[in-house]
């Protein structure tokens, strides 16, 4: 059995990290990420967006709660106008995609580590018991 570092597993792990931001996925969130920043109504709503976020703030702290509620009104109209964009809902679908190949990738690393360790242990991967777990168990019980 060949015995690995922490440095040898960063290394890997680097490795990885630059085949992920090779992928399909990567690359449509990149060029999703330009047109939006290249579209000018889309920079001039977010734009207003922050002014309306810093007034909120300000609203909030001096307790005008009827003013607070009127810009947080046209904040959630802007961001409804944004989403409606068909380049801002493609670059968040690329987003989602690009975290789900993340959640994918380490999901797969956690379960291949749990399943090595219990199989290497002469343990049960079907109860997802280790192998001292399968050794010290009565038979016949339910533990």
């Amino acid at each position: 059995m060949t015995k690995y570092t922490k440095d040898d597993i960063m290394k890997r792990a680097a490795e990885l990290a630059s085949m992920i931001s090779e992928t399909e996925e990567v690359d449509f969130f990149k060029r999703a990420e330009a047109q939006i920043h290249e579209n000018q109504k889309v920079r001039e709503m977010i734009a207003s967006i922050k002014s309306l976020q810093k007034q909120a703030v300000n609203f909030q702290h001096y307790g005008k709660t009827e003013a607070l509620k009127m810009v947080e009104a046209k904040i959630e109209k802007l961001e409804e106008d944004i989403d409606a964009i068909p380049v801002v809902q493609e670059f968040k679908q690329s987003q989602v995609d690009v975290n789900d190949l993340l959640q994918i990738v380490a999901s797969t690393i956690s379960n291949t580590v749990t399943d090595q360790i219990l199989t290497s242990t002469g343990g049960d991967l079907l109860r997802g018991e280790t192998g001292s777990q399968v050794k010290n168990s009565t038979p016949g019980s339910c533990s």
